[in-house]
């Protein structure tokens, strides 16, 4: 007998005290730039046990207007923007290059967190991205090596085959060339900081870009 759904949905928990703590957020001791409230964030969510605190949810538009998401992982976050990675092949690599706008989200319900980031993507040069495929571990290089990325797949044998090739040559060429990989930098026009609290009195913290820097502004719940 199939579960019912709502009577699931009605019986889950959000940020059970059991495995939930959530810290305060002060808007006044906030630092001047979401890049360094961001590290704290991460560095505090990993130290918390949060699983895969990388993983950030990438939205994108095509050429349509109709959106697009997926969970794609941060390759890294500094003063040139938030940093993931793609085929420029691939929908998504596509639908930045009509559209070179994009969102991201990471929720670390560990301590009822979530970051929110939008703005303007650019692509870093052929060298970054090659030098950022071969930091990786020899599973990303043979995933990049597949290739075909958002293509129809005729079956699972095919991928297997094409799978079991790309191993063979990232593990014999470790530095082989993926010409397709791109390394996407999204600038921020706006960073969002929420933090949940047990009486539901979450603070919603938002840096918006400014000609002058940075302003902070809180959010209602």
């Amino acid at each position: 007998m199939e579960p019912d759904l709502h009577d699931l949905l009605k019986s889950l928990r959000v940020w059970d005290p059991e495995v939930t703590e959530l810290p305060a957020l002060d808007p006044a001791t906030a630092p001047g730039t979401p890049l360094a409230l961001f590290a704290r964030w991460f560095a505090e969510a990993a130290a918390a046990g949060q699983l895969e605190p990388h993983t950030m949810s990438l939205a994108t538009t095509d050429e349509e207007g109709h959106p697009d998401v997926r969970i794609v992982m941060l390759h890294g976050a500094d003063a040139e923007g938030w940093s993931f990675a793609t085929h420029a092949g691939s929908r998504k690599g596509r639908q930045l290059a009509a559209l070179p706008h994009a969102a991201l989200a990471f929720y670390w319900p560990v301590q009822g967190r979530q970051v929110r980031v939008r703005g303007p993507v650019t692509t870093a040069t052929p060298e970054e991205a090659r030098s950022d495929l071969h930091a990786r571990s020899t599973g990303a290089l043979a995933a990049a090596l597949t290739g075909h990325q958002s293509e129809v797949l005729t079956g699972l044998e095919e991928l297997a085959r094409a799978s079991e090739t790309a191993w063979e040559r990232a593990r014999r060429e470790p530095d082989a060339e993926v010409p397709s990989w791109t390394l996407y930098r999204l600038r921020p026009t706006a960073v969002e900081f929420f933090q949940g609290e047990a009486r539901r009195r979450h603070v919603r913290l938002r840096y918006r870009r400014t000609r002058d820097g940075w302003a902070r502004e809180l959010l209602w719940p």
